[in-house]
Order: C-alpha cells, then structure tokens, then sequence
C-alpha cells in the first residue's frame, strides 16, 4: 500500500496529530505526516510537530489583508510539501470555498458529537459536550467527515457513538470521546490512503 502524504491543520494541544503521528511511525497507519500548520503560535501542536522533526508553519488570519489571502498562504505550503490529504484536527477557523475548491474531496475533519447532533459555528470544544449533557441525550460520540462550504456539514465518513450515563459531566463525555477521535479518525485516513471512499451524493460509500 502506498504511505500517503498528510498535511494537518491544528489550533491547539494535538493530540490528534500526536496519534496520527504516532501510527504512521509505527506502520499501522499508511501516511506520513509532511507538513503541520496553526493558526495560533502557542499551539502545543508545532511542539509536537518539531519533536518529529516534521516542517510546522503559523500562519495567522490577522497577518493577511483578508481570507482568501490567508487561506493562500496555506494552500501553498501545502502544495509546497505535496499534501494529499489535508487533515482537520482541532482546526478552529472556518475555511472559505477559495480553500474547499483548492482541496475538494481531499479535507477531512473530525468533529465531537454524532453530525448532525450538536454541531455547527458554535459548536467547539467542551461547549459541545455540555450541549449532550444539558440536552439529556443517551449516546453521544465522534464524526469524520469531508469539508465542505458548510460548517460540519460535508458527507460523513465514520461515526461512533459512547453511552453518556446519568453521572457523567461534560469533562469526562470529552475523555471518552476523545479516544474513539483517535481511532475512527486513522480508519477514515487509512481508507482514503487505499481509494475505498466514494462520495455520492451525501453519503460516503466504503468499497471493498
């Protein structure tokens, strides 16, 4: 199987990134981090990119006279190092069209909770999981999806779903999904590496 080359988008702690990382060092995923961006200096996550000595940029909205401006900025870096499949992990900046169309079909992002459930512009972080909570919900979980113009709106690759109990908080909702993150969003990475997702429509159609 040929090792695809990833480029991975983070906003903060990447611990997403940090498994990616760790499974294709390890052969079990069949990708290779090239390249890693933030749009924020102080993301833990380029500290994990340079303990891997993989190439790490900022690039910040604010530096640039506007999105499109901003968003070619990275789509050079990324074309730069080859990337061919763009990976959302953690990324807090919507992307405009101008970056879709640059990509279509080739980004994917993961997202806390069952799409269509609990997400959208204000739907982030443990904002998310407190939304379970409140809501009263009985199963919860994670998304891969591809991006798309809309937010978390693309066609939905992978979910799966945890038992949300009558103990537990919005914190330890965030642990248990958070580990299933890990694992669905490398089955998504390894399918796309072989050529087995097919997009018709809105859905996401695994071939054999």
């Amino acid at each position: 199987m040929r090792i695809l080359n990833v480029g991975v988008l983070v906003s903060g702690n990447g611990t997403n990134l940090q498994s990616i990382i760790d499974k294709s060092e390890t052969g079990e995923l069949p990708a290779h981090v090239v390249v890693v961006i933030s749009n924020k200096s102080d993301a833990y996550a380029l500290q994990r990119a340079k303990n891997h000595s993989i190439p790490s940029y900022v690039v910040r909205p604010r530096d640039f006279v506007d999105q499109v401006s901003y968003e070619q900025k990275m789509i050079d870096i990324l074309n730069t190092h080859k990337v061919e499949l763009v990976v959302l992990a953690g990324f807090m900046k919507i992307l405009s069209s101008h970056f879709v169309q640059a990509f279509r079909g080739r980004i994917i992002n993961i997202h806390p909770s069952l799409i269509p459930s609990f997400c959208g512009k204000d739907f982030y972080g443990i904002k998310v999981h407190q939304a379970v909570i409140d809501y009263g919900v009985k199963v919860t979980g994670a998304t891969v999806h591809f991006v798309d113009e809309n937010v978390d709106a693309g066609p939905i690759i992978i979910q799966r779903t945890v038992e949300v109990k009558d103990s537990d908080t919005a914190e330890t909702i965030a642990l248990k999904v958070h580990q299933i993150e890990h694992e669905i969003l490398s089955e998504a990475i390894t399918l796309f590496a072989q050529g087995r997702l097919k997009i018709v429509g809105r859905r996401v159609l695994v071939e054999e």
